[in-house]
């Protein structure tokens, strides 16, 4: 279905229309557009009906296609099995310090992604009580190079958690972490504001300023993707479809 004149008058009430991915128009979309703000009703309908039906992978081959590279950081898996996607906020610290987990909660907007790294795996920086309260504060996701615990509660909340590790000791309430500056992981700059997606393949980062052609690329290789399922039904062989029979 396509967005109406309708839509657009009633458009505070009608942000869960999502559009047919053969309908999906990215014509002027950005990163800005993962927010609704009043404005954008059909740019964030959109972009919201592509990235639901999109996975990690997907997004991965359509950014490898622009970029060349992969978008992915390969330590770093899902928790509790849950889709994900959202402006990353960055954050920097030891793993004996939880405490800076509790100020990005409260530091990061809501439908922000937060993004943690940490100097090392002996220790947890994130758990069931900071699932808890970002999740009450609107946060989308947690990710961390380094290690989670209380995996007894994450793997049941809905609230997505990756992780690199975990084990069960945390540290101490230090806050001495930075919030918000670039972070550097597995040789991959992550500035503030670029965009994460996670599922149950792994986690793939999208710079800002390669989001919108990302986007368009990974409709492209989802409307490929369904015609060779569509194919494959049909009775043609994969072998057959990519010509190497």
């Amino acid at each position: 279905m396509s967005v109406t004149p309708k839509d657009l008058l009633n458009k505070n009430k009608n942000l869960k229309k999502r559009v047919d991915v053969s309908e999906i128009e990215l014509e002027g979309v950005s990163i800005e557009d993962l927010r609704f703000n009043g404005k954008n009703y059909s740019e964030h309908i959109n972009l919201m009906s592509l990235l639901e039906n999109v996975s990690a992978c997907q997004v991965s081959d359509a950014y490898n296609g622009i970029s060349k590279r992969p978008g992915t950081i390969q330590n770093i898996k899902p928790v509790n099995n849950q889709k994900v996607f959202g402006p990353i906020f960055t954050a920097q610290t030891a793993s004996d310090d939880w405490g800076t987990s509790a100020l990005a909660i409260d530091s990061a907007c809501e439908g922000d992604i937060l993004f943690f790294k940490v100097d090392s795996n002996d220790k947890a920086i994130w758990g069931e009580l900071a699932s808890t309260c970002a999740r009450d504060n609107g946060i989308k996701a947690t990710v961390i190079y380094g290690s989670a615990r209380d995996l007894d509660a994450l793997l049941y909340m809905d609230y997505p958690v990756f992780a690199s590790d975990f084990c069960p000791n945390a540290g101490s309430a230090l806050g001495l972490g930075t919030l918000n500056e670039s972070i550097e992981v597995e040789g991959t700059t992550i500035n503030p504001g670029d965009f994460f997606i996670g599922d149950e393949s792994g986690i793939v980062v999208i710079p800002k300023e390669l989001f919108s052609k990302t986007m368009v690329a990974a409709l492209g290789v989802k409307v490929k993707e369904s015609k060779i399922i569509d194919d494959i039904d049909d009775g043609k062989t994969l072998a057959e479809i990519v010509g190497l029979k």
